[in-house]
C-alpha cells in the first residue's frame, strides 16, 4: 500500500478503507507525502454510471436464474425499496416435492395437513393437467385420502371433460354425490360401468338425467346390487329423468335399491304409470309426490374437495381447445363484407331438460314420512289410563265391550287427532 501511495503516476483512487479486528477504518491520505489533491475525497460510488439491475423471476427460458431466485421472497418496503428474505426450509422442500409429485411412491400414512399443502403446491404448478404425470400424481392422493381429495363431483353438461379426462375421473374414490346430467353417456359408456365399482360404493346421490339410457343400461347399473349385494347399495337419491328409452321393465330393476328415498323418472317411456306407482310403493315404499321435490333442482350437488379447482382447469382447457377463435375471424370478416349475419353461438343445453312440466306430470317419488304424533300420544295415553280406571270403578258387566274399547284405544295411539277431538276427550 505504501508503494501505491508514494507512486507519482496513478489515478485518483478515492478513499481507501482497511478492515482491522472486524472494524472498517479509512486510511489517512495526508501522511507519507501524498499529494494535496488526494486530500479531497471524491463522492463514493458503489456502481459506475450506467449500471442497472434486472430482476429475473419465473422466466422459462432461463432456468438457472429461476433456481437462484426461487429460494427468496421479494417484497417492497413502505419507502419503495426492494427487500428479499430467504424462504423456510419447509417451503423449499415442499416446492421440490411438488415439482416431482408424480415420482412419489405412496402417501398412505402421511399427515393430512401437510398433504393438503403439497396438493395445493402441485395444483399451483399445474402438475395435474400434465398428460400421464398428472394422472399418476392424482392417483397417489386419491388412494391415500379418498373423500378429502373430492367428496362431491358435478359434471353436468361437461361431456367434453368426461371424454378427455376419463381416467382421471375414474381415479376419484369415496364420492358421495355424482352429477352426470346431460352428458349423453349411453348404455355402453365406460363410466357407467365404473359406477358399479367398489370404489364408488359410497355414492348416495346419483344424477343421470338425459343420458340416453335404456332398460339395458339400468340393468347393467343395478346388476352388482341385485346379484352380489355390492355396488350402489347405499344409494338414497337417483335421477333418471329425460331418458325416454327407460320403460316399465327398467323400473323393476330399481327395486334392489332398498335405501332409496328419492326417485325421479319424469320424461321416461312408461306405459302403465299407475302400475309403476303401485309397484314402487309396495316394493320399496316410495310414494308419488304431488309437489316438485327440492332434492332434484341440482343445487345440492357441487364439486367439493381439494381437487375442485382442478376440475375447473380441465373444463377451461377443454373449452379453449374446442373453440379456435383465430380461425373464425376471416369468415366473420367475409360475412360482414357481404352483409350476411353471423350465426350466433349458443351454449349447448339439455333439450329434454328445458321442457317445463306440470307438477302432476312429474314422476318424482319420495319415502313417506311418519306423522309427528309424539305430543298428542302422551296425552292420549294418560286419557286412556284414566278411562280404564273409571271403567274398573264402575264395574262394567260386559267384558267384550271392554276389550273392544281397549283395542280401539290402542289403535288410536297411532292416529293424530284434530283439535276438536282433543277438546272432546279432555272434557271427560
Amino acid at each position: 500500500m505504501s508503494y501505491y501511495l508514494n507512486s507519482e503516476n496513478h489515478l485518483d483512487p478515492g478513499p481507501i478503507y482497511v478492515r482491522e479486528n472486524g472494524q472498517l477504518h479509512m486510511v489517512n491520505l495526508a501522511l507519507d507525502g501524498v499529494r494535496s489533491s488526494l486530500q479531497k475525497p471524491r463522492p463514493f460510488r458503489l456502481f459506475p454510471k450506467g449500471f442497472s439491475v434486472e430482476l429475473c423471476m419465473n422466466r422459462e427460458d432461463d432456468t438457472a436464474q429461476k433456481e437462484k431466485t426461487d429460494h427468496f421472497i421479494f417484497t417492497y418496503t413502505r419507502e419503495g425499496n426492494l427487500r428479499y428474505s430467504a424462504k423456510s426450509l419447509f417451503s423449499l422442500v415442499l416446492g421440490f416435492i411438488s415439482d416431482n409429485v408424480d415420482h412419489i411412491d405412496s402417501l398412505i400414512g402421511f399427515p393430512e395437513q401437510i398433504a393438503e399443502k403439497l396438493f395445493s403446491a402441485a395444483e399451483a404448478r399445474q402438475k395435474f393437467t400434465e398428460p400421464g404425470a398428472g394422472l399418476r400424481a392424482l392417483q397417489k392422493f386419491t388412494e391415500a385420502y379418498g373423500s378429502l381429495v373430492l367428496c362431491s363431483l358435478c359434471l353436468r353438461n361437461r361431456y367434453l371433460v368426461i371424454s378427455e379426462k376419463l381416467e382421471e375421473i375414474k381415479s376419484f374414490r369415496e364420492l358421495t354425490c355424482l352429477d352426470l346430467s346431460c352428458c349423453k353417456l349411453g348404455d355402453e359408456h365406460e363410466l357407467l360401468e365404473h359406477l358399479t365399482n367398489e370404489a364408488l360404493s359410497s355414492v348416495t346421490q346419483l344424477h343421470l338425467k338425459d343420458n340416453c339410457l335404456s332398460d339395458a343400461g339400468v340393468r347393467k347399473m343395478t346388476a352388482p346390487v341385485r346379484v352380489m349385494k355390492r355396488g350402489l347399495e347405499n344409494l338414497t337419491l337417483l335421477d333418471l329423468s329425460c331418458n325416454p328409452e327407460i320403460t316399465d321393465a327398467g323400473i323393476g330393476y330399481l327395486f334392489s335399491f332398498r335405501k332409496l328415498n328419492c326417485l325421479d323418472i319424469s320424461g321416461t317411456g312408461l306405459k302403465d304409470v299407475k302400475a309403476v306407482k303401485h309397484k314402487l310403493q309396495t316394493h320399496i315404499g316410495l310414494v308419488h309426490s304431488k309437489v316438485p321435490l327440492k332434492e332434484f333442482d341440482h343445487s345440492n350437488c357441487k364439486t367439493e374437495g381439494w381437487a375442485d379447482q382442478i376440475v375447473l382447469q380441465w373444463d377451461r382447457l377443454t373449452s379453449e381447445a374446442v373453440k379456435p377463435r383465430d380461425a373464425l375471424e376471416p369468415r366473420k370478416a367475409a360475412q360482414h363484407f357481404y352483409g350476411k349475419r353471423a350465426r350466433t353461438e349458443t351454449p349447448v343445453k339439455c333439450p329434454l331438460a328445458d321442457i317445463h312440466m306440470d307438477s302432476s306430470e312429474k314422476l318424482q317419488f319420495c319415502r313417506e314420512k311418519a306423522p309427528d304424533c309424539h305430543g298428542p300420544l302422551l296425552k292420549l295415553e294418560a286419557v286412556s289410563s284414566q278411562e280404564s280406571k273409571k271403567s274398573k270403578k264402575r264395574g262394567f258387566e260386559e267384558p267384550e265391550k271392554e276389550q273392544s274399547n281397549s283395542s280401539q284405544s290402542s289403535k288410536q295411539k297411532y292416529v293424530c287427532l284434530a283439535v276438536e277431538d282433543w277438546d272432546l276427550l279432555n272434557s271427560y
